[in-house]
């Protein structure tokens, strides 16, 4: 078994990024302006990872920073509320503030208003990194938000060396959000170096392509960043499903079609459903179908973290679901 895999299997994830406040739009398909009321529950995608993985009998700690404010407390409460492990979580004061996103449950003109200015979560420090005891861990997580900005930048490169000083696999989304960087330019090299680093990268075929210079050579890239022996990379194309690339191998897998009530969230939950189902002894094929199924359910239903599946759930809606196209 491979190091990676048998970190994975020992199913103790350290998560590095953000959580937030997601408030979305009441009743399904009214536009936010439109909205009288609106529902408040936790975001953000390192939060939602954390909380899909427990939700399907992981254990997840989230490694970040919040505001010393109302809404700090109120995502540290529902990450307790879900199973999170909070206790790496440092609280921060000042103007700095946590993320929220304004959305909505529909998918014709859907819209995402996110406010990070002054973002808290870009205040984790290298010795926040190295408070962690990297020993009652198995694997890391991180999404690539972190590296958008400093210090949590080379906080959280110090973190992916301790992780591997350590003997932990390191799992990487690459979660491109453009808006948090200063440049395109900048973000394609920082990534570039963060995808170098990680053992199992998860991407979506427009960031591997901004990785390399252009959507058309985002497989080619990819591919590339398998070659290396131990490695995994799951290359993501929406409705086209996706390829998942090792040791010379390509698995090419579908999606469940559903009927989708918003676009959000689906990453988040394919990550979280892919690692459970690792953990649980899935192969890796069959785990990258459990994640598609987690991103299905994710997007037929309002919210984020609220409509991560159990495990239960996930066995549901398989039994129920023809199966995925490819």
């Amino acid at each position: 078994m491979s190091a990676l895999v048998e970190g994975i299997k020992g199913n103790r994830f350290a998560v590095f990024g953000r959580a937030g406040m997601d408030m979305f739009a009441d009743p399904i398909g009214v536009k936010s302006e439109d909205a009288d009321t609106f529902h408040a529950d936790l975001g953000g995608s390192s939060a939602n990872i954390c909380a899909g993985l427990v939700k399907l009998g992981s254990q997840a700690s989230l490694v970040t920073s919040v505001s010393d404010d109302a809404v700090g407390r109120f995502c540290l409460n529902r990450l307790r509320h879900y199973g999170v492990d909070t206790s790496y979580i440092r609280v921060v004061g000042g103007e700095f503030r946590i993320s929220l996103a304004i959305y909505e449950s529909r998918i014709e003109n859907f819209q995402n208003v996110i406010y990070r200015n002054g973002a808290v979560d870009f205040q984790v420090t290298e010795e926040d990194m190295d408070r962690i005891d990297y020993a009652t861990f198995s694997a890391v997580i991180s999404a690539g938000t972190v590296f958008a900005a400093e210090p949590s930048r080379g906080a959280t490169f110090r973190a992916f060396d301790n992780a591997r000083a350590a003997g932990l696999p390191v799992v990487f989304d690459i979660d491109y959000r453009p808006y948090s960087w200063p440049s395109p330019e900048v973000a394609a090299d920082v990534l570039s170096r963060a995808g170098e680093a990680s053992d199992l990268i998860v991407g979506n075929d427009e960031e591997f392509g901004f990785m390399a210079g252009g959507i058309e050579k985002g497989f080619a890239k990819a591919k590339e960043l398998a070659e290396k022996p131990g490695r995994i990379v799951i290359y993501k194309m929406g409705e086209k499903g996706a390829v998942t690339m090792m040791d010379g191998q390509e698995i090419h897998t579908g999606i469940y079609p559903v009927t989708a009530v918003k676009p959000n969230g689906a990453g988040d939950s394919f990550m979280a459903g892919l690692l459970a189902s690792v953990a649980a002894g899935y192969s890796l094929e069959e785990a990258v179908m459990r994640g598609s199924a987690c991103a299905s359910i994710v997007v037929s239903k309002p919210g984020c973290a609220p409509a991560m599946p159990t495990t239960p759930e996930l066995d549901a809606f398989l039994a129920d679901h023809p199966g995925p196209t490819i």
